[in-house]
């Protein structure tokens, strides 16, 4: 008797960013043919070719009822796939690859090839929240203020990695100075002078750099994370609590939850959107929009 093959009928897209952070992506194709279950999944690998590049294949994906779409580099190809699976049943999985990494940290994806794709096979899923600022998208962590304005310097920066990003912060922590920014969550006014305020839906920029310990994925809420700015000699006491998730508990970090924050500021300038710098104007809006992505998780 014969027995007819079975092929596996769930197709499944690698987005590969070529110029991510580690450029250990580049081996991604021989680890796929390794190690994804052909029993399950059939595969197409594309490399983006620029920004914005990401969002488009994403999108093209799910019109083709893609199951699943995979961002091989750092937050920012994260943000650009989500874009294009928000509101889809096509999942977001994360083989992480870039600088800080820092949704795949939280949803403890691991950095290695292998288990990663190994968890993928499982297809485990997450629904969770994302936020839009100004009706931009971001899914981790967005931010005006501090760490907007060294994004934007890491971005123009021809060296990449954690070290750059350390030293371009550190170089500019003494010469930046804090901002006024009226704060309105769910229709209650802050006015604070900060170094920078955070909006969280995950817990961590990236590196284990913890600013919202108690963000949660899928409670509907952004953590509003206001940062005042630490005495230079205070740096090194304090910093090692960031790592250990307990900065909140010191005077320097203010935490509020909320649906949604309007922010007023002095003057339109610079804002980040899970790492990737950005222009708004003075006034801007940030609102949850709740269990709108599924993700892989392990």
């Amino acid at each position: 008797m014969m027995v007819s093959p079975t092929y596996p009928d769930e197709r499944i897209l690698f987005i590969v960013n070529p110029v991510s952070g580690s450029g250990r992506q580049k081996r991604i194709g021989g680890l796929i043919e390794r190690y994804l279950d052909k029993t399950r999944y059939q595969p197409r690998i594309h490399f983006t070719e620029g920004k914005g590049h990401a969002t488009e294949l994403a999108r093209t994906a799910v019109t083709e009822g893609v199951t699943m779409v995979v961002a091989v580099g750092g937050d920012g190809t994260v943000n650009e796939v989500g874009q294009g699976l928000v509101g889809s049943k096509t999942a977001l999985a994360i083989i992480p690859t870039g600088s800080g990494n820092g949704l795949a940290r939280h949803l403890k994806i691991p950095m290695n090839f292998r288990k990663a794709i190994e968890f993928i096979n499982q297809g485990k899923r997450l629904t969770i929240d994302t936020a839009t600022l100004n009706g931009s998208f971001f899914v981790n962590v967005a931010g005006v203020g501090f760490d907007a304005y060294v994004a934007r310097k890491f971005d123009q920066a021809t060296e990449r990695g954690f070290f750059s990003y350390f030293s371009i912060s550190t170089s500019a922590y003494s010469r930046y100075r804090p901002k006024k920014y009226t704060i309105m969550v769910d229709g209650r006014v802050y006015i604070r002078r900060a170094l920078m305020v955070s909006f969280a839906n995950s817990s961590q920029f990236g590196n284990n750099t913890t600013i919202a310990p108690k963000a949660s994925l899928n409670d509907g809420l952004i953590d509003v994370c206001i940062l005042r700015k630490l005495p230079f000699w205070k740096i090194t006491l304090l910093s090692p609590l960031v790592f250990m998730k307990q900065f909140d508990k010191t005077p320097y970090l203010e935490i509020i939850q909320g649906k949604e924050v309007i922010v007023t500021r002095k003057k339109g300038k610079y804002v980040h959107l899970d790492g990737e710098p950005g222009r708004e104007d003075k006034v801007f809006t940030i609102q949850v929009h709740p269990l709108s992505l599924h993700v892989v998780v392990p």
